[in-house]
This record gives C-alpha cells, structure tokens and sequence, in this order.
C-alpha cells in the first residue's frame, strides 16, 4: 500500500487543514501497517509552474533537452509518478480567496498531463489515475460548505474526476476564523468524523 498525502496549506504547524490531513494518515498507516508513505507540502516546495516556458519543455523530446530543460522535466514527471504510485491519497485544502491555494493549483497542473493521468478519447477524456482512494480534509473560516460560496468541493471532485479518482471521502471543517467556540467545536467534530471513518 503506497500513502500519499499532500499538504497546501502555507500555515506550518498552525495549519488546521494539514493536522487533519496527519490525523487521517495516521489512520491509514494503523490500517496499512506495511504502507510506504510519502509526504509533500506544497507551501514548502512549490510545484513548478505551467508557464509557457514549462509548457515549451515538456512538448520538447527528452534528447533534445539541455540540461536546464530536463532538470525543470524531471520535478513535473516526479510529481506525476507520485500519483501514479499512489493506492491512498490525502489531501489537506484550506480556502483562501472563495478558493484552493495557488500551490494546489499548481500541482493539479503539474499532473494533469494527456496520455500519462488523463487521455482523449472519441467520446472524450478519460482518466487514467483510477482505482484510488482520495480523502480530502477541507477547512474554511466561515460557513462554505453545501452553498454556492464553496468553490473547493465541486472544483476538487472534478478535477480529480477529470484524472480518473472518483471514490472521495471530503471530511469539512468550518467557522474556523470565527470567535468562542465555534473554531474549537469544528475542528473537534472533524477529528471525530476522521476517527469514525471505515478505512
């Protein structure tokens, strides 16, 4: 059993969305005691950005590459392996702005690439990244989820989607910015759901 799991957040150790996300991972590595996992946080190595320089690379054979070239190919074709390696993936998303953070962004980015995590078909695209299991642990500040203010559920479960992962389990926390409380019985409630989930 391979165990990804992918921090956003650019809080650190404050991060509610990350503690969650180590809560559910641990819960996986007790279920999967013979798991590997790799751990990426996106807020301290930033994927590379699909510029038009990146886009440019990638479109250029591998022998016709110089070696700044390959180097930049290399960290895009890692983050791909990751997720094709990957049985469990666990994603830890706070809001920003009404949306993901820009370093998710990125790495959907990154490994949304044809004929490798996706491909056209004559019926149109299809994912190539199927038969894992994605749990997504999302926080906010405010009272998003289940109103048109949540960009993140509907963008998330299209997205990934999109590469072929359908079997989601999203885990929320919210009111997290607000004051009394209110933070602390969400984060609570969210620990507990984790703690309850049939892995």
């Amino acid at each position: 059993m391979n165990l990804l799991q992918i921090n956003t957040s650019i809080r650190g150790e404050q991060s509610h969305s990350s503690h969650l996300a180590t809560l559910l991972t641990e819960k996986l590595q007790a279920a999967y005691p013979d798991s590997e996992l790799i751990k990426r946080d996106l807020a301290q190595s930033s994927p590379p950005l699909l510029d038009g320089a990146a886009l440019g690379v990638l479109f250029t054979p591998a022998e016709q590459r110089d070696a700044e070239q390959q180097a930049l190919a290399e960290r895009f074709d890692a983050l791909i392996d990751e997720i094709q390696q990957a049985d469990r993936i666990v994603l830890g998303v706070p809001m920003y702005n009404f949306g993901i953070p820009a370093q998710l962004k990125a790495w959907f980015d990154a490994i949304a690439r044809a004929d490798l995590t996706f491909r056209y078909t004559e019926s149109g695209p299809e994912g190539l990244l199927r038969g894992k299991k994605v749990y997504l642990t999302l926080t906010y500040g405010g009272q998003h989820s289940d109103t048109p203010l949540d960009t993140m559920t509907p963008y998330l479960q299209t997205m990934l989607g999109f590469l072929g992962m359908t079997d989601l389990t999203f885990i929320h926390a919210e009111g997290l910015a607000r004051s009394g409380d209110v933070a602390e019985l969400a984060l609570r409630q969210a620990e507990l759901e984790i703690a309850a989930l049939e892995i």
